[in-house]
């Protein structure tokens, strides 16, 4: 800092100070060109595409101006390289000389507004984008265009422009030093300039900023993390920090998939405090972008890295979808190398295209994606089912429940270490908004955690209100949970407690599998042939699907069109058989095929009526319909009948919302009301003599332990066993 001890030497430029009468002609020419291209620029018939648009923002009161490299390019391509390779010093004079513009195409003016406002220019390109891995230190300076998720994002603060000094002895003052754009600051003067006779020299460091003449502008700092298809196996999700100023501001929301065309400058990285004073590592630096133009991708279509669809493409989706066995051949693509599951790979089917969301009139929202949950014995490829769906999601997150807290699912709010402020950070459910997140070991986590999910599952937003910081964030993304019985293995003796979730949870998933590993001899030699195939096979190079196969590619980027350009709603037809199958449902009249042993009718909530809806739109979805016709209510009546119906008549929902039939609540009650009359709260009983007294009055044995159990869990009385029993365990 040897220069600023000099008299005369009062501030350091960004726009290279030193060569100041070398460059100026050379900038005066750029800048010249610069206005050329904002008003003469035109698309046919002297559509005059940027000096209209400046004329109409500037009227609105929006000051910016956004460009596409793509027009400059066609208009000068020497002057686009030039901004491309040296933004931080072209970008100003294109600023500048929209400004210029900005005063010629708005006179004559209104009295009292005579001066022209500043104009931020947004840049903008259709050019690919590059990973933020692949920013070495070649690139510092140069104009970058970067995909990415905004996981983090500060409050709106001011950055001054330009600013002014005075002395602190003598009072002089030095007005309008510009200020360093970006992330940099301004190095004051070590000495006064001022020299006057009989007066002492003033004392080192003087100076004070004046905070009434400085120009200050709105900046705010994001955090930029790069897309999950993009991280190497095994790797740590790479960050970097964002500077957007003005208009940039508040344009995403953590969560956000966006594309940021930035400037990648550096910036100096401080030491741990001591003294209380920061000190910076000499020479070293670290990076951040400088942002100057933001595209927020459209929801669901996960389209920042992939390539746009071609005529062809669009052609062969429309032909799949026209198809009759559409939902067949999607099925038979979902993890072909696992066996069998053909209703669950449909299920999954139905999940990866999802419903249609509606926007009720009161302002009130309705999910379309659809929640599916698969319970059951180990080794029955749980795991590897939802590992495919993260792949073949336009926009997938796996997560398991065990090294998963509700903080990391949903969002937290941290302390920036640099500014002390607090931050907000979006956990694996707002990253996944618009596509899939995978959870596996669904039963391993804690019942604190899985209740932090309620809100997201249904409502499918996130609401935060920590250390003063209320918001809420969007969470719009289906949920494939998997998890196995509390036994490890399922046992059809136990009923409900094979599974331990509360009924709250339960009833938020549109269709719950029951997956068992059931010993059949023939089953088990198809089993073993098709497993011992795929291990043999596994060597050959062969990418070609079998016949009746979609390949990954192609059915990833088929579900992404789907999604984007269809949104189903239930025919008069199919709304009109779904009402009445409903209300049959409800009134107990229609009874289950599988409960002819019993002949017990279940009753179906509003929830799983909304569930069939869902599934019966995204099978229209599928073939790219506008409406859902009785065919596809029939298959979503089916695919809920397999799934939820069945897991509830096999006694292992019997807990959940409007699954326990009025007969069994009434059973229920009256045992619950005998323990309550004969034993106080607390008190301490034995299990086996309390069910020998209920069996000798023809209480079925499964309803006398379910109330028992319930009662031991909610504190009303404790197993006199218990400890025995433990202690045998140990």
């Amino acid at each position: 800092m040897a220069g600023f001890d000099d008299p005369g030497v009062f501030f350091s430029d960004a726009l290279n100070a030193g060569e100041a009468n070398e460059g100026a002609p050379a900038f005066t020419q750029v800048q010249s060109r610069f206005r050329d291209f904002i008003r003469q620029f035109h698309e046919g018939h002297f559509n005059y595409k940027y000096r209209d648009a400046l004329k109409r923002q500037y009227n609105l009161g929006q000051f910016w101006l956004e460009i596409n490299l793509d027009d400059l390019a066609s208009f000068d391509d020497v002057l686009a390289e030039k901004l491309m390779k040296q933004p931080a010093e072209h970008l100003p004079l294109l600023e500048e000389a929209a400004k210029e513009v900005a005063d010629e195409v708005t006179a004559p003016r209104p009295e009292g507004e005579e001066k022209v406002e500043d104009i931020q220019v947004i840049l903008s390109s259709d050019a690919n984008p590059s990973s933020l891995r692949a920013l070495k230190s070649e690139t510092v300076s140069r104009l970058i265009k970067i995909p990415g998720i905004i996981v983090s994002a500060s409050g709106i603060k001011a950055k001054a422009t330009k600013i002014s000094i005075q002395c602190r002895s003598c009072r002089n003052v030095i007005p309008n030093l510009p200020v360093k754009p970006g992330l940099e600051g301004y190095v004051m003067p070590r000495k006064c300039n001022t020299e006057q006779a009989g007066r002492p020299k003033c004392p080192l460091d003087p100076y004070f900023i004046i905070p009434d003449k400085c120009h200050c502008v709105d900046y705010q700092i994001l955090k930029l993390q790069e897309l999950p298809e993009s991280i190497p196996q095994g790797e740590i999700p790479r960050h970097l920090q964002l500077y957007c100023e003005r208009y940039l501001c508040e344009r995403a929301v953590p969560g956000t998939r966006a594309c940021v065309l930035a400037i990648y400058s550096i910036k100096k990285v401080a030491q741990s405090k001591r003294d209380g004073k920061e000190r910076a590592i000499v020479g070293v630096r670290s990076a951040y972008l400088r942002v100057v133009g933001i595209k927020i991708e459209g929801e669901g279509l996960g389209s920042i890295t992939s390539q746009p669809i071609s005529a062809t493409e669009e052609e062969q989706f429309r032909r799949l979808a026209a198809s009759p066995d559409v939902h067949e051949r999607l099925a038979n693509s979902i993890a072909p190398s696992i066996y069998g599951a053909k209703d669950i790979k449909k299920a999954i089917a139905c999940l990866l295209f999802g419903g249609s969301r509606k926007r009720l009139p009161d302002g009130l929202n309705r999910r379309g994606d659809i929640n599916v949950l698969l319970l059951g014995d180990p080794g029955t490829a749980k795991s590897q089912l939802l590992k495919f769906v993260e792949k073949v999601s336009p926009i997938g997150v796996y997560t398991s429940g065990k090294g998963s807290s509700a903080a990391g699912l949903t969002a937290s709010v941290i302390r920036d270490p640099a500014t002390r402020n607090f931050v907000m950070e979006g956990g694996a459910m707002v990253l996944a908004d618009g596509g899939v997140v995978c959870i596996d070991e669904f039963d391993k986590m804690r019942e604190d955690d899985r209740v932090a999910i309620h809100e997201a599952m249904e409502q499918q937003t996130i609401s935060i209100a920590k250390a003063g910081i209320t918001t809420t964030l969007n969470s719009r993304c289906s949920v494939l949970a998997a998890a196995n019985s509390i036994f490890g293995r399922w046992d059809d003796t136990k009923g409900e407690d094979n599974i331990d979730f509360m009924p709250t949870i339960l009833s938020r998933f549109d269709m719950i599998f029951i997956v068992k590993d059931e010993h059949d001899q023939a089953r088990d030699i198809t089993l073993a042939k098709h497993i011992i195939s795929v291990h043999m096979n596994s060597g050959q190079v062969d990418n070609d699907p079998k016949e009746g196969e979609l390949s990954l590619s192609f059915l990833k980027r088929f579900i992404g069109f789907c999604r984007s350009r269809c949104g189903p709603r239930l025919s008069a037809t199919a709304g009109e058989k779904l009402r009445s199958r409903y209300v049959l449902m409800r009134s107990g009249t229609v009874q289950l095929e599988k409960a002819s042993e019993k002949r017990l009718s279940i009753p179906i909530t509003v929830r799983q009526l909304e569930a069939v809806i869902r599934i019966s739109e995204s099978l229209a979805k599928m073939q790219l319909q506008p409406f859902a016709t009785d065919t596809h209510v029939n298959e979503a009546l089916r695919l809920f009948q397999v799934s939820t119906l069945d897991a509830a008549m096999s006694g292992s929902l019997a807990g959940a919302e409007g699954f326990t039939t009025d007969e069994d609540h009434e059973t229920l009650s009256r045992i619950e009301k005998q323990l309550k009359k004969r034993f106080a709260v607390g008190s301490q009983v034995s299990e086996q003599n309390i069910i020998q007294d209920f069996l000798r009055q023809k209480y079925p044995e499964r309803s006398i332990l379910k109330v028992i159990h319930a009662m031991i869990r909610r504190g009303e009385l404790q197993h006199r066993m218990q400890r025995k029993m433990l202690y045998r365990l140990s």
